[in-house]
């Protein structure tokens, strides 16, 4: 790719208008969700590994519902939870691990997504129930509200958390 990407039509005034004259696909330069995935990989091909840092939290939500909408097809409202959820789970993991990387893998199957966040910490005590007023659990009590199923697999190193969420098929 040549340097000179985004800066072709300069000489225009910068607002944004709803609808661009011609319509093409976004290149990786200007697309976030491409270029999270150019610079780690798709999840739903393979477990993605992200940096254990705040920001990681809104390339897992590009990477997820990049996937979602755009390689799976399906609706967007559940394009949406999956990013909240997705959050959520980073988020934990981002906060409570002190771990410098975690992994991220979506899997689709007949009438399911999951979507899995692996961390190396075996900790557990930020998944129990919290009482509503409990800010810093809040994220889990979505979770529980919006995913069909949700858990957390001790592994030999780490855990995983990990939720599903059924599809309506549409054939």
């Amino acid at each position: 790719m040549g340097g000179m990407a985004g800066l072709e039509g300069m000489e225009q005034p910068q607002q944004r208008t709803g609808t661009a004259a011609v319509r093409r696909l976004p290149s990786a330069e200007e697309d976030p969700a491409l270029r999270a995935l150019e610079l780690f990989g798709n999840p739903a091909d393979k477990e993605v590994r992200l940096p254990s840092r705040p920001e990681s939290a809104a390339t897992a939500r590009r990477l997820t519902e990049f996937v979602v909408l755009r390689d799976w097809g399906l609706p967007c409202q559940l394009a949406e939870y999956a990013v909240l959820l997705v959050s959520e789970l980073v988020g934990n993991a981002v906060r409570h691990t002190g771990a410098r990387s975690f992994g991220l893998r979506m899997l689709r199957r007949r009438g399911w997504v999951r979507v899995e966040v692996r961390d190396p910490s075996r900790g557990l005590p930020c998944l129990l129930p919290v009482g509503a007023l409990d800010t810093s659990g809040r994220g889990l009590m979505l979770v529980d509200q919006l995913s069909q199923r949700w858990g957390v697999d001790l592994l030999p190193c780490g855990k995983t958390t990990w939720f599903e969420m059924r599809v309506t098929e549409s054939s």
